[in-house]
């Protein structure tokens, strides 16, 4: 069943319990409400006979003056002498007349129910003194009138019920279509992402928490977009990185196997062939630390280590290669801090880094650590040509490689330590000067 009549059923059942449950309790309530109201109109009417009595001289026209008071009344009265035991008037059948009489007196509780011959009253009994005397004047409305407006007020609440409820469901349908369709049109377009029809995905102009949604689902496609180009633009780079070497290995290996290199020549070969699968292995380490780093949570083992430390250690590292180049490294320390990450992990960051600042520089590489806005940042600069402008956006892409670079993946592997220390790492050109590689990790441990 679709969610659209999933909901208008849950709400048309929902509202069917609740009505059903407040009509049964005002349909119990209605009748004792109708009693209450009854008895307290026959108390008003009684006293009203009452003061009519007392401005008449009661006597043997007591009887007439009555009846002619009671013609246009629904209610039944009973006049009663309970001194000399004697009905002075009587609107009631003659069986409840005689039963009453004799229960009223004794009676000092006031009901508002009296039932006699299978029929129930509803009563009000007013008790008076006239000229030293003792009467009792009893009023009585019969139960069955009342339950008739009680049924023809249900009849009436039914039908209003019912048409309430229609309404109410009518009405709930039109929102929950509102609400309803642009799920239906979002789910149309999650379809196109599972069928990787990035290009054809169109916004849909939800608002509220269904507007977020869809932001995060075409933000979502942008990012698996992007995802599946990188990832056939890596396998692209990759398939041909790994290829170039294999192929001059297996060029310099046929040529000493069919004696086309001797001597000298199959020396030389075999250097090439070494050389070639010296890279070739780099390459493939390279590719499988970078997918480490991308999926495996046991290879990154953090510490509390100190800034000064690691880049001691890096100078350490890379020093050999900048004495090769002529160039020279200095640290500038403004303040050392303890962070919390792998030292392995990033020191090959930082080498990676450093190295590549030493081979395009043309003189200094310089290692500047401080605190700013709350964060440690680290600078390595040199003091080459910059990077291209149209290399900067994707220079820690893999396999993307400048001037002199190797394989194209050390700085794609610095980004993923940088990334999994919780810091990040951006690339800028200074003016009149060379490139600026910034690392920014954050204190908190």
């Amino acid at each position: 069943m679709k969610l659209l009549y999933q909901l208008n059923a849950a709400f048309t059942a929902l509202l069917v319990i609740i009505m059903s449950v407040t009509a049964f309790f005002i349909y119990s309530l209605l009748l004792d409400i109708l009693i209450q109201d009854e008895q307290n109109q026959l108390q008003d009417n009684g006293e009203i006979l009452l003061s009519i009595l007392y401005e008449q001289e009661y006597g043997a026209r007591g009887d007439l003056l009555l009846s002619n008071i009671m013609r246009n009344n629904d209610f039944k009265v009973l006049f009663f002498d309970p001194d000399r035991n004697q009905v002075l008037y009587s609107s009631l059948p003659d069986s409840i007349t005689e039963a009453w009489s004799s229960q009223f007196e004794r009676e000092e509780q006031q009901k508002a129910l009296w039932k006699s011959d299978g029929e129930n009253y509803v009563i009000s009994k007013l008790r008076y003194n006239y000229q030293g005397k003792r009467f009792l004047l009893v009023l009585a409305t019969p139960l069955e009138e009342l339950q008739s407006i009680q049924s023809v007020f249900a009849a009436r609440m039914i039908t209003i019920f019912i048409i309430g409820i229609f309404i109410a469901v009518l009405f709930s349908y039109l929102l929950t279509k509102r609400l309803v369709t642009p799920l239906s049109q979002l789910k149309r377009e999650v379809k196109k992402i599972e069928n990787r029809q990035f290009d054809s995905i169109q916004p849909i102009g939800a608002s509220g928490e269904i507007g977020e949604v869809e932001q995060s689902v075409i933000e979502m496609a942008n990012e698996l977009d992007r995802y599946i180009h990188s990832q056939k633009h890596f396998f692209q780079n990759a398939s041909h990185e790994l290829k170039t070497p294999l192929m001059t290995i297996q060029g310099y290996a046929e040529g000493v196997k069919d004696g086309i290199f001797e001597g000298d020549a199959a020396d030389r070969s075999l250097d090439v062939i070494v050389k070639e699968s010296e890279r070739l292995k780099k390459i493939v380490n390279e590719i499988i630390l970078l997918a480490k780093l991308d999926s495996e949570e046991g290879i990154y083992h953090p510490q509390h280590i100190s800034v000064s430390s690691v880049l001691d250690q890096t100078k350490e590292r890379v020093l050999p290669l900048a004495q090769e180049k002529g160039i020279a490294l200095d640290i500038e320390l403004e303040e050392d801090k303890t962070l919390y990450m792998d030292e392995e992990k990033m020191l090959q960051a930082m080498i990676n880094i450093v190295s590549n600042g030493i081979r395009h520089a043309k003189g200094e590489v310089v290692l500047k650590g401080f605190t700013h806005e709350g964060a440690y940042h680290i600078q390595i600069k040199d003091d080459g040509n910059g990077v291209p402008e149209d290399l900067l956006p994707q220079l820690f892409h893999r396999f993307v490689k400048g001037k002199e670079g190797e394989t194209g993946l050390g700085l794609a592997i610095s980004r993923a330590i940088i990334e999994r220390s919780g810091g990040s790492i951006q690339v800028f050109n200074e003016e009149n000067s060379g490139a600026v590689f910034e690392i920014k990790l954050s204190e908190e441990t």
